[in-house]
């Protein structure tokens, strides 16, 4: 082979080792701006760089007439914005668990926190998502007009989602963050369904997960609707 044979054939193989390494690519959190932070997950020194935090600071479990159960004291961030993240297991909340959730809010920003909003992270059903569009309008004529409400949501929403019902979704949020994610791994597939994300009909962010596979699907940031990428931290 001759040198300019040589040449072209190994700047094939570097473009060819590019195209790969974007394909197998893995989350590498420094390069993004928002985050998922959960208790037993350390906060990395940058992370006072970051845009927004979404902080999981307490749970409303499955069993019924069970208390809200804090996870965390109450945070000193100077950076960035914070989201308080309730996690939710059932919708049938007492007038105590509303008090004590707001109550919460108010306490994180009078402790000199800049507090966004709140963001509830419910696993609702796709067939189920007229009952939550119930709960979220509930909540939002609760929550003060200087909070924000933002959710977490499932990726088949945007593919199998009651049109009807995502309208009522979307009428009392005030974004949507979709899980490309289930514990540490990403869903197998993922493109597929965010091919359909514009039929939420809502402002919405991707949540990827750190050291996760990704690959950002063509015409995705061109999306009017989509707002960035939040990143769930794992940590070690």
């Amino acid at each position: 082979m001759n040198r300019r044979g040589a040449l072209v054939g190994a700047l094939s193989s570097l473009a060819l080792a590019a195209c790969g390494d974007r394909a197998g690519g893995k989350v590498d959190p420094r390069a993004y701006q928002a985050f998922f932070l959960w208790p037993g997950v350390k906060a990395p020194p940058w992370l006072k760089q970051a845009r927004e935090v979404y902080v999981l600071a307490g749970e409303v479990r499955h069993r019924p007439n069970s208390p809200f159960v804090p996870l965390r004291a109450v945070p000193h961030v100077p950076g960035p914005a914070l989201w308080l993240v309730v996690r939710v297991e059932r919708l049938d909340w007492s007038e105590a668990m509303y008090r004590e959730v707001l109550r919460m809010l108010a306490l994180w920003q009078a402790s000199g926190n800049r507090v966004t909003g709140l963001q509830i992270d419910f696993d609702a059903a796709t067939r189920g998502l007229e009952r939550y569009a119930q709960f979220l309008a509930d909540l939002r004529r609760r929550l003060p007009g200087r909070w924000k409400l933002s959710i977490t949501g499932l990726m088949d929403w945007s593919a199998g989602g009651d049109p009807q019902a995502l309208a009522k979704v979307a009428g009392s949020i005030d974004e949507i963050v979709v899980q490309t994610y289930q514990g540490r791994r990403t869903i197998p597939g993922y493109e597929g369904y965010l091919a359909s994300l514009r039929r939420l009909g809502m402002p919405y962010k991707v949540g990827l997960v750190e050291r996760g596979d990704w690959r950002e699907p063509a015409g995705l940031t061109s999306d009017p609707e989509f707002r960035g990428y939040v990143v769930f931290l794992l940590g070690r």
